[in-house]
């Protein structure tokens, strides 16, 4: 998978590092909330191995990430841990933690 070089580019290419198969059944909407420079916030609905992304949030989102523009392209990059980051408050996720842990299923970092 390539590497990115802002959290535009890496909702903009999603679609690139998607894994359908890893998402069938799966009905949820990802908010992220990336602050400072280069950041933005984004909806990101998956819907039956599907996937879709609008700039701007949602109302009720299943999940919500709030990290640092810079630090988010260094996890979608893999050179900063998920579970450091969450650990050193780096990076903050509210609503559903296991849906949370199963996005890297199918929204997998560049390895």
């Amino acid at each position: 998978m390539r590497r990115i070089n802002s959290c535009t580019e890496y909702f903009e290419t999603i679609q690139e590092r998607f894994k359908a198969e890893e998402a069938k059944g799966v009905n949820a909407t990802f908010v992220y909330e990336l602050a400072g420079s280069n950041g933005g916030t984004w909806t990101v609905r998956i819907t039956d191995g599907n996937v879709a992304v609008e700039p701007g949030g949602a109302p009720d989102p299943t999940v919500t990430y709030k990290i640092s523009a810079d630090d988010y392209v260094k996890l979608a990059n893999g050179e900063l841990n998920g579970a450091k980051a969450f650990l050193t408050r780096k990076l903050k996720v509210s609503g559903s933690i296991p849906m949370a842990q199963k996005m890297n299923k199918f929204l997998p970092p560049a390895s």
